[in-house]
C-alpha cells in the first residue's frame, strides 16, 4: 500500500516512541498505557497524508514529522476512549487487547487524556514552532483542534452514539462520518498544506480529497465489519449490528454501501486531480483504501 518508505516508517515509529518516554518514574504506568497502543503498530494513513501534503507544497519530512506524531496520538486517544464499555465496548484493537482490557479503565480513559495533550505540547514546542514558523504551527494546531472536538471527531461520535438503534436519514449518516473519520483525514490534508506553506486556494481541494476518502474509508470499514475476518481485521466482527449502529451498510445494503464508496473514491480522485501533479499518489492512495481487507 502507498505510504512511508521504510526509511520513512522507522524514522516515524522511533520518534513517536521517544515523544512517549516517561518524565518521572512516578509516571511509567502512565505512559506504558499510552504507548500501549500508540505503539501497536496500525496503517499511519492520517500521518502519512499529513507528510504527503506537506511535501505537495514544497516541505519536508522533517517538517512535518512532529505533527505527524501529534495526529497520530490524537487518532490514537479517539481509539482508546472508542473502544471503552460506555462507548463501543470492544475487546480487541489491531489484533491485541483493548487498552482497558490490559491496563483497567481508570487508566485507559487517563492514557487518552494524556495522549491528547501531549499532541498539543508537541505542537506548540519551542522546536516545533521553531522549525515551522510560530504562525503555521499555531495555524496546524488549531485545525487539529478543531477537526479533533465538536466541530469533528467528538461531535460525530455523538451523533453515532445518539442514534444507536435508530433509523438514520442519509444526510445525517454522512454528516456522521464527516465529522467521527472524515474530520481527522481533513486535518491532515490541511495541517500539511499549512505547515508547507501552500496557497490559500489549495486548503479547498485538499479538504474535499480528505473528507470524501474519510467517507469511502468508513464504508469500507462497515463492511469489513460484516465481511471481514476477524484476524486480518484485528478487531471483532460484526459489533455495529451488536451494538444497534447505523452504517451504510445498515442503510443501503452490502451492494449499495460498495457502490457509495466507489461514488466518493471517485470524489476523492477528482479532488486529488486540482492538486499539485495531480494528485497521482494521492489517486493511487484512495484506490487502495477502498480494497483493503483490514
Amino acid at each position: 500500500m502507498t505510504g512511508f518508505s521504510e526509511k520513512e516508517k522507522r524514522a516515524f515509529e522511533e520518534t513517536l516512541e521517544g515523544y512517549l518516554s516517561a518524565d518521572h518514574p512516578l509516571h511509567e504506568a502512565l505512559f506504558s498505557a499510552m504507548r500501549y497502543s500508540a505503539l501497536s503498530g496500525g496503517k499511519r494513513i492520517r500521518p502519512y497524508l499529513l507528510v504527503t501534503f506537506c511535501r505537495l507544497f514544497g516541505g519536508s519530512f522533517e517538517l512535518a514529522l512532529p505533527f505527524a506524531c501529534a495526529l497520530e496520538m490524537i487518532h490514537t486517544y479517539s481509539l482508546i476512549h472508542d473502544d471503552l464499555p460506555a462507548m463501543d465496548n470492544d475487546d480487541l484493537r489491531r489484533g491485541r487487547p483493548t487498552n482497558h482490557k490490559v491496563y483497567g479503565e481508570a487508566a485507559a480513559i487517563l492514557a487518552g487524556d494524556a495522549l491528547q495533550a501531549k499532541a498539543f505540547e508537541i505542537m506548540l514546542s519551542k522546536e516545533s514552532v521553531a522549525a515551522a514558523g510560530a504562525s503555521r504551527a499555531a495555524r496546524a494546531a488549531a485545525i487539529l483542534a478543531e477537526k479533533a472536538g465538536v466541530a469533528g471527531m467528538c461531535g460525530g461520535q455523538g451523533i453515532d452514539l445518539a442514534f444507536e438503534g435508530k433509523e438514520i436519514a442519509p444526510q445525517i449518516l454522512l454528516q456522521m462520518d464527516l465529522e467521527k473519520t472524515g474530520a481527522l483525514l481533513s486535518a491532515a490534508a490541511q495541517m500539511g498544506a499549512v505547515l508547507a506553506g501552500a496557497p490559500e486556494e489549495m486548503l479547498a481541494p485538499a479538504r474535499e480529497y480528505a473528507e470524501n476518502l474519510g467517507i469511502a474509508f468508513q464504508i469500507t470499514d462497515d463492511l469489513l465489519d460484516l465481511t471481514g475476518s476477524e484476524e486480518t481485521f484485528g478487531k471483532p466482527i460484526g459489533s455495529d449490528l451488536q451494538n444497534g449502529k447505523s452504517t451504510y451498510v445498515s442503510l443501503y445494503g452490502a451492494s449499495g454501501a460498495r457502490a457509495q464508496a466507489a461514488l466518493y473514491t471517485e470524489k476523492a480522485k477528482a479532488a486529488a486531480s486540482l492538486l499539485p501533479g495531480g494528485g497521482k499518489e494521492l489517486s493511487e492512495l484512495a484506490d487502495q483504501l477502498i480494497k483493503r481487507t483490514y
